[in-house]
C-alpha cells in the first residue's frame, strides 16, 4: 500500500530516478554527459600518469593533486554509468539499498575532496609563508597520512546517513529530484519526523565543508599578509602558484552552496533547476580540475605537451 515503509521491506522498495519532465530528450541529454565523463576519466588519469612517471613533479602540490585527481576518478564513476543506462535504457528505478550505497559514496567522496583542498590551502601557507620548513614539513609519510585521513573522515562522517534514512518509511512520492541519491533529496520523500536527519546533516556539514572553508580562507588570508611584503615580482610569482588551487576551491564550493540552496528554497515543482545543479555538483569539479590545474601549472602543462608530442612523432 501507500504507507508500505521502505526500511520495513529493504531493498524491495525501488525509488524513481531521472530526468522528470524531460523524458523525450534523455539520448540528446545523453551526449554531453557521456562526454563529460570521458573528459573527466581522460583528463585526471593523464594528471595521475604524469604526476607518477615525472620525479620532479614528486612535491606535496602534485602528489595532493594525484590525490585529488583519483577521488573526482571514483566520485564520477560511482555515478556517471546509473545515469547513462538510465538515459539510454530508460532504466529510471533504483532499489533502496543501491540508493542508500550511492548516497554514502557521494558524501563520502565529497567530504574527501574537501579535506584534500584544505591540505592543499596548507601546503600553500607553508610554501609562501614558511618556504624553508616546507620541506621538512610536508614529507612524503605526511602527505600520505593526509590521504588516509581524508579516507577516514569521509566514511565517519557519512556512516550514519544510510542508517538515519533505512529507518524512515517512505510512502507516496518516490522519486528522487536527481538521477543520484543525495541524503537532502530522500530525506524529503519521507513520511514521517526527519529532525534527527536534518541536525545530523547540519552537523556534518558544520564540521566538514563549513570548517574546510574556514581554515582555506584564512590560510589565505595568512598567504595575503606575506605576500605584501614582498615584492611585485615576488608576490605575482607567489599568487601564481595559488590561482590553480583557488579556482579548484571555488569549482567545488560554489556548486556545493548551489545545490544547498536548491534543495532548501528551490520548489520540486521545477525539476529542471534541481537536476541542473545536481549535475553540475557532481560532474563540473572532475571535468574542470584536471583543466585547470593542466593549464595553469607550467611544469604539467610542460608535462602533457611533451607526452602527447612524444605519441605523435
Amino acid at each position: 500500500g501507500t504507507s508500505e515503509s521502505a526500511a520495513s521491506d529493504g531493498s524491495s522498495t525501488g525509488l524513481g530516478s531521472g530526468f522528470p519532465g524531460m523524458e523525450f530528450v534523455h539520448v540528446w541529454v545523453a551526449i554531453p554527459l557521456c562526454l563529460m565523463y570521458l573528459i573527466a576519466l581522460f583528463g585526471n588519469s593523464t594528471v595521475i600518469y604524469i604526476i607518477r612517471v615525472e620525479r620532479s613533479l614528486h612535491e606535496p602540490m602534485y602528489l595532493f593533486l594525484a590525490i585529488l585527481a583519483a577521488v573526482d576518478i571514483i566520485l564520477a564513476t560511482n555515478t556517471m554509468p546509473k545515469i547513462l543506462i538510465l538515459l539510454w535504457f530508460d532504466a529510471a528505478e533504483i532499489s533502496f539499498n543501491g540508493c542508500l550505497i550511492q548516497m554514502f559514496f557521494i558524501h563520502s567522496l565529497s567530504t574527501m575532496e574537501s579535506t584534500v583542498l584544505l591540505a592543499m590551502a596548507f601546503d600553500r601557507y607553508i610554501a609562501i609563508c614558511h618556504p624553508l620548513q616546507h620541506s621538512s614539513i610536508l614529507t612524503n609519510q605526511r602527505i600520505l597520512m593526509v590521504g588516509v585521513v581524508a579516507v577516514i573522515r569521509g566514511t565517519l562522517f557519512s556512516a550514519p546517513l544510510p542508517f538515519l534514512i533505512k529507518r524512515l518509511p517512505f510512502c507516496g512520492n518516490k522519486l528522487l529530484s536527481h538521477p543520484f541519491c543525495v541524503h537532502q533529496d530522500l530525506m524529503k520523500l519521507a513520511c514521517a519526523d526527519t529532525t534527527p536527519n536534518i541536525v545530523y546533516g547540519l552537523t556534518a556539514i558544520l564540521f566538514v565543508m563549513g570548517l574546510d572553508s574556514l581554515l582555506i580562507t584564512l590560510s589565505y588570508v595568512m598567504i595575503l599578509r606575506t605576500v605584501c611584503c614582498l615584492s611585485r615580482k615576488e608576490s605575482l610569482k607567489a599568487f601564481n602558484t595559488c590561482i590553480s588551487h583557488v579556482l579548484a576551491v571555488f569549482i567545488f564550493y560554489v556548486p556545493l552552496i548551489g545545490l544547498s540552496v536548491v534543495h532548501r528554497f528551490a520548489d520540486r515543482s521545477t525539476p529542471i533547476i534541481h537536476i541542473v545543479m545536481g549535475d553540475i555538483y557532481l560532474f563540473v569539479p572532475p571535468v574542470l580540475n584536471p583543466i585547470v590545474y593542466g593549464i595553469k601549472t607550467g611544469k604539467i602543462r610542460l608535462k602533457i605537451a611533451r607526452l602527447f608530442k612524444g605519441n605523435y612523432i
